[in-house]
């Protein structure tokens, strides 16, 4: 079986994504048309694209600048998803940012094209927008929806 039979389309992965597009940001929240935060929309995501969520998700705090030994995020994402290269994802990936250096990844997007992604971001809600180059030097993790 080949890796793309293993992993959702991505046409689909995107299109899921993007009907976010202007949901509110909310703190911990994952409904769509009302409110998500970052990790909120790819609940959402995967909800639509792969199916019920494995696992609650324990509370979680809002700081980009956590330290510790641990990925929580990089490790959640493992269990369920085949990782790949940052350099490698292509669009429909989940990627994740480490927004503080040396601090752990703490913010989650979805690439929709080789120079935009999509992502829940403070007081703008889920928005689409260019993966600038500063952008693309905080995504640390790569990971592909798994097929349903």
């Amino acid at each position: 079986m080949t890796a793309t039979a293993l992993t959702s389309d991505p046409a689909h992965v995107i299109a899921a994504a993007r009907s976010w597009l202007g949901t509110p940001y909310h703190d911990q929240a994952s409904l769509r048309g009302v409110g998500c935060d970052c990790l909120g929309l790819a609940r959402g995501v995967w909800r639509d694209v792969v199916g019920p969520e494995p696992f609650p998700i324990p509370p979680y705090s809002r700081d980009w600048g956590e330290t510790g030994p641990r990925e929580f995020l990089a490790d959640g994402a493992r269990a369920m998803m085949p990782e790949i290269a940052p350099a490698d994802a292509p669009p429909g990936a989940l990627i994740l940012f480490r927004m503080v250096p040396r601090a752990i990844a703490k913010h989650v997007g979805i690439l929709t094209g080789p120079d935009t992604f999509l992502h829940a971001y403070e007081r703008l809600g889920v928005i689409e927008e260019p993966l600038t180059p500063t952008w693309a030097r905080k995504i640390v993790f790569a990971f592909l929806f798994p097929a349903r």
